[in-house]
């Protein structure tokens, strides 16, 4: 099964802003937020996509992801827990690698987080002076606990 693995960073300051190549607005919602499986459905633009994650083992974990009909995609979202995650994601490029950074919007305004996936646990990247502290294994983090618990409710 293929997997996915990520890491996650805060960020330390807003100098990335000056690299970002692209920016794409993203809604996205959960059917399932079970730890064991979630079930994600996700629309940018015109496209939409359902994904499905199993239980995270460290920084990896199985995910399945194919594309859906936008409207199949549109009348999934009200069925999914509320809120809605609402993002902007900006890709930046920085010595080889690529950067998602994910501004948040809605409940969880305030709450920037730059995520780059791997080819393995191991992988060397070159980390980027407006990087901050790591946040990898911290599940709060997790746009699945972010749409049971908003930033903004952290307090």
């Amino acid at each position: 099964m293929p997997a996915e693995i990520e890491r996650k960073f805060l960020l330390a300051s807003e100098s990335w802003r000056n690299a970002i190549t692209q920016s794409l607005r993203i809604t996205q919602g959960y059917l399932s937020r079970d730890p064991e499986r979630t079930v994600r459905v996700r629309i940018s633009g015109e496209q939409a996509w359902m994904t499905i994650k199993g239980k995270t083992e460290g920084i990896s974990r199985s995910e399945i992801e194919f594309p859906l009909p936008l409207e199949t995609a549109r009348e999934l979202i009200p069925l999914c827990f509320q809120p809605l995650i609402d993002k902007t994601r900006h890709i930046v490029l920085h010595e080889g690698s690529r950067w998602e950074i994910d501004e948040f919007n809605g409940a969880n305004a305030g709450l920037i987080v730059a995520e780059i996936e791997l080819p393995s646990e191991e992988t060397v990247f070159a980390r980027p002076e407006w990087l901050g502290d790591e946040v990898s294994h911290d599940f709060r983090y997790s746009n699945a606990s972010l749409s049971e618990r908003p930033f903004s409710e952290w307090g």
